[in-house]
């Protein structure tokens, strides 16, 4: 298909949204429950060709992406009908003295035509998370899943092929014009998920049009652990979420910031963890729950970064290799020295650097000379040294004594800080997300307000009183 063409086609479809929209505006709790419910029956019904789709694309186990993609969506269908009508109610606010005789409200009102641009990575969740919020709020969408995962997206269209006109939701698959011809539209909000630097670009193309825009972006996630650290179970914790999903993940833990004296023991326990978990009993790494890497050109990066690290004098205690399919063992790095490459950019695999430090104000200095990090992992048995590190390093959210669990709590707000991201999603803050939240004032036959009308003559007295009232 040309440039014209595309352009042409997703034009159309972008044409029937804008017009559709106004019709959705008005749409009810219940209509866009019944939405969600049809969106819940049509995964249910695909479940078998979703599994095999992530299985082909990342070579997910069914255990895996039933836990991280699959039941995570049925979690957010659940809690967004349980809580729909709640967030959709205007809410009564209070009143100054202008306005005291008012009603004043907060009313949220569907944006209009969304973009959702989603990653590879978790295709199939971070692609239905925010499509959930955008029906929940009333929303037309276009989608546009990556080309990477390119399995999971073509199971993605022909749900919602099924299940949407696209005049309301329509997923359009392909390459780096679909998504450059998209972004040229005037949508009223763009959501986006994937890199920083593509990020940038996202929100480049949004200022051309002022559309409001969702960034969850990534960034280096580290770890840091106090002299009161529990080893053995922070091993194992880091293990798993370092590991899942062979570390493409955007909150995965980046590196580890650990106590000089601790470093041999984290490093016995975090070996032993990796066995455990993702190793058979022979020792082979066991491909039957552990991912491989989405792409060569990923793979060879990834690569690279461990040999630059090496070459600048880390040692590689562990792993690293990479076979013919894709996978990459899993890799451990000490005396990997701060101004590496591989601790200046996000790794985004399986590759562990572990640095040192002597007292707890070098290990925040590192974390706060790089960009806000969309996630802080902190273990300590120290409820001051938490309070303080939490005090003293921003970023998107923070997880005490785990990792990536935060993510689960449809009651948090999950998003990041300036370099890894803007705006938040899940729950009602994905609600919030695609909505506007509109100020409504119901003025009653009197009103206070009419005492500050010109002519101002023997008005002072009321000046004063409202200087001591406000």
């Amino acid at each position: 298909m040309n440039k014209e063409t595309l352009t042409d086609q997703i034009g159309l479809i972008f044409e029937q949204q804008q017009l559709f929209k106004y019709e959705l505006r008005s749409s009810s709790a219940q209509e866009r429950i019944k939405k969600l419910y049809k969106l819940r029956a049509l995964i249910e019904s695909h479940e078998d060709l979703i599994y095999a789709a992530l299985e082909k694309d990342l070579r997910k186990s069914r255990s895996e992406a039933a836990i991280s993609e699959v039941l995570f969506i049925y979690g957010e269908i659940a809690f967004a009908i349980r809580h729909l009508r709640k967030w959709m109610n205007p809410k009564q606010v209070g009143r100054s003295m202008t306005n005291f005789f008012a009603k004043s409200t907060i009313t949220y009102q569907p944006k209009g035509t969304a973009l959702i641009i989603s990653p590879w990575n978790y295709p199939f969740q971070l692609t239905m998370s925010p499509l959930i919020s955008a029906i929940a709020a009333g929303n037309c969408v276009i989608l546009k899943p990556s080309e990477h995962s390119s399995f999971t997206s073509a199971v993605i269209g022909e749900i919602l092929t099924k299940g949407f006109d696209q005049r309301e939701v329509a997923c359009i698959e392909g390459e780096q014009p679909v998504s450059e011809a998209l972004l040229e539209l005037p949508f009223d909000h763009i959501f986006f998920t994937g890199s920083p630097a593509v990020g940038k670009l996202v929100m480049q193309a949004a200022s051309r049009n002022l559309s409001s825009v969702t960034l969850e972006l990534g960034g280096k996630s580290p770890v840091i652990l106090d002299e009161t650290a529990d080893l053995e179970m922070t091993a194992h914790k880091v293990a798993w979420g370092k590991l899942i999903n062979a570390g493409q993940t955007c909150i995965a833990p980046d590196y580890v910031l650990l106590p000089k004296d601790k470093r041999d023991e984290f490093v016995n326990y975090y070996l032993k963890a990796i066995k455990s978990m993702f190793f058979t009993e022979d020792g082979q790494l066991d491909r039957t729950v552990y991912a491989k890497i989405i792409n060569q050109k990923h793979a060879n990066r990834l690569v690279s970064l461990i040999a630059n690290a090496t070459v600048c004098g880390a040692k590689l205690c562990e792993g690293g290799q990479l076979d013919d399919d894709l996978t990459l063992s899993p890799a451990l790095l000490i005396d990997v020295k701060a101004d590496n490459s591989i601790m200046q950019e996000e790794i985004f695999g399986p590759i562990l650097p572990i640095v040192t430090y002597e007292d707890l104000q070098e290990a925040l200095a590192l974390i706060n000379r790089a960009e806000k990090p969309l996630a802080l992992y902190i273990f300590s048995n120290n409820k001051s040294n938490i309070q303080y590190i939490l005090k003293q390093v921003s970023s998107g959210g923070a997880c005490v004594n785990d990792v990536l669990i935060h993510v689960s709590n449809p009651h948090l707000p999950f998003g990041g800080v300036n370099g890894s991201g803007m705006g938040s999603c899940h729950g009602q803050f994905g609600f919030k997300a695609f909505s506007h939240e509109r100020a409504v004032m119901f003025q009653s036959k009197f009103s206070v307000s009419t005492l500050i009308y010109p002519p101002y003559a023997k008005k002072s007295k009321v000046f004063k009183l409202l200087k001591r009232w406000i």
